[in-house]
């Protein structure tokens, strides 16, 4: 099977065998659930809703703090116990709306949405918006923004991530192996939106199975193709999926929507099929528990605002102390040291592992053997960049190009002397930003 791909890359070890056949299990949630009012990049959501309220399952709890923020919605009964700082994965303290779960579940009336046959653009993407969508894949763009490029008639492109290249997550093949007529129909509502443009599926090929589901479903798809993918990490990160599906490049200072492509995650699609369909906000997502320090690896559909505790305790626990706990997987993901937190939008895995591979090696010099440039998508030169960004040069940072890193891992995944490139790099990349956004 002929794969398309980009120029670099690593293929890790896969780790996907632990969940890969494991059924998505419905999640029910007990005691408080917390609702960070930040789970999306933009604006935190403000909250509609005070201490002593009582809400309902699919009740709007907070809405969007401007055209780039996200609704956020209750996916339990109960009452509301506080608003305040509460930790999130990342290690922030984040405001947040805490809901003393009844367990009765008790839902709400469904989305004032039409019939998707009677509704405009306007309609469809309002109705986007209302539901709270976000990108479930990476960072949580407002799904909304996303469908309202400055110029629609020049999108020739809709891509669904599908394929999920990060180490150890199969949250993305199990609802593409369950439920594909979901997505295929998300991705329908989508095209309705851009009259120019064709639907691309593009899946890794270590998911045959997916692929061949996929293609007997939109045979009679005119706008619809299915691509296979080279299964290389990191094949879905948003640039890299563009150039592979459609030979068109992108840089840091351009959105998709430049080179005429819109991309969303399989999840992303899905809800947007049930906020259409369906009527419901999103309020639940997959997410993988796996690695080896797991007893019973799963893939869960999780009420958001459930703490990772509860998932691990549902997972059967830890077999033995893990040295790593993960959020994400291990390439893009980042290590937590509290696990009282909040699934949000945005969490697609909690992977533990016995073994700390990163704090094991000392990183020693530099020897100049050039794999990490070899390996690199964004075609730069990720030793030199480091060096620079451990020096605070700001200058040569840029004159390299260090803001087309995508942070994707594979140099210091590469990296015989154990350097922890991508660390420097992303560290560099975020003062950059910053110092830019206060000017």
């Amino acid at each position: 099977m002929a794969g398309f791909t980009f120029k670099g890359g690593v293929h890790p070890y896969e780790g996907k065998e632990l969940t890969k056949d494991k059924p998505i299990k419905r999640f029910i949630p007990e005691g408080d659930m917390v609702f960070p009012l930040s789970q999306h990049i933009g604006a935190p959501a403000k909250s509609v809703v005070k201490k002593g309220d009582r809400v309902l399952a699919g009740q709007l709890i907070a809405e969007a703090g401007g055209f780039v923020s996200a609704n956020i919605y209750s996916s339990v009964s109960g009452t509301v116990k506080s608003i305040g700082p509460h930790r999130v994965a990342t290690g922030d303290m984040v405001e947040s709306i805490t809901i003393e779960n009844d367990g009765l579940f008790e839902a709400a009336e469904p989305l004032p949405i039409g019939d998707i046959a009677e509704m405009s653009k306007q309609d469809v993407i309002d109705a986007v918006s209302l539901a709270g969508i976000v990108g479930m894949g990476g960072a949580g763009f407002p799904t909304h923004v996303k469908l309202s490029p400055k110029e629609p008639d020049k999108i020739y492109y809709c891509i669904v991530n599908c394929s999920e290249c990060e180490p150890y997550l199969t949250s993305d093949y199990r609802r593409m192996i369950e439920e594909p007529e979901k997505l295929v129909a998300g991705l329908k509502i989508i095209l309705c939106l851009f009259e120019h443009a064709e639907g691309i599926l593009a899946v890794e090929d270590n998911k045959p199975d997916c692929i061949q589901k996929l293609r007997e479903l939109t045979i009679d798809e005119k706008r619809i193709t299915v691509k296979p993918l080279k299964t290389k990490y990191p094949q879905g990160a948003e640039r890299q999926l563009i150039y592979a599906t459609t030979k068109r490049a992108i840089n840091s200072s351009m959105l998709p929507a430049d080179a005429g492509c819109i991309v969303n995650n399989v999840d992303t699609v899905v809800s947007i099929y049930h906020a259409i369909i369906e009527k419901r906000p999103l309020t639940e997502r997959i997410v993988t528990v796996t690695g080896d320090a797991i007893r019973e690896p799963q893939n869960y559909l999780v009420p958001i605002g459930t703490s990772y505790s509860q998932l691990l305790e549902a997972s059967g626990g830890f077999k033995t102390t893990p040295a790593k706990v993960v959020s994400g997987g291990p390439m893009m993901g980042f290590a937590m040291f509290d696990l009282d937190v909040p699934i949000i939008k945005t969490s697609s895995a909690i992977t533990c592992f016995t073994e700390d591979e990163v704090a094991k090696y000392k990183p020693s010099n530099c020897i100049n053997c050039g794999r990490c440039a070899d390996v690199c998508p964004g075609r730069v030169i990720p030793a030199r960049l480091a060096d620079f960004a451990e020096n605070n040069d700001v200058e040569r940072f840029l004159e390299y190009n260090g803001m087309e890193c995508c942070e994707c891992g594979c140099c210091s995944y590469i990296c015989p002397a154990k350097r922890q490139l991508t660390q420097s790099i992303k560290t560099m990349r975020k003062l950059i930003l910053a110092n830019k956004k206060k000017k």
